[in-house]
């Protein structure tokens, strides 16, 4: 009899694919791992989260906090471009049909 197949890392998509373009930009060389750390710890802190967490939700909104900041302070995007970008994907999910795929016009 197989093993059953091993529970997933991340709660949803997304956070993966969070992880994965932090870790990449980390590796392109735009910030050093140490200095992401202090990063996260900031938005850790700003957030207020006192509690201990299990890496869901809670966590990698922190974690995207932190990184939108991060791409500001080494002037990868402005905080504007990121307000467009998501109200550019909320219409874009609010006006795609259940089931079809989202993507940005």
């Amino acid at each position: 009899m197989s093993a059953p197949p091993p529970e997933p890392v991340f709660e949803e998509v997304w956070q993966g694919q969070l992880f994965a373009l932090t870790v990449h930009l980390n590796e392109s060389g735009y910030f050093s791992w140490s200095d992401w750390a202090k990063k996260f710890g900031t938005s850790l802190n700003k957030h207020g989260v006192d509690r201990a967490l299990n890496g869901g939700e809670d966590y990698f909104t922190v974690w995207l906090d932190a990184l939108e900041e991060f791409l500001i302070e080494i002037n990868m995007t402005g905080r504007k471009d990121l307000v467009l970008i998501k109200e550019a994907w909320k219409t874009a999910y609010l006006t795609t049909p259940h089931g079809a795929p989202i993507s940005l016009k």
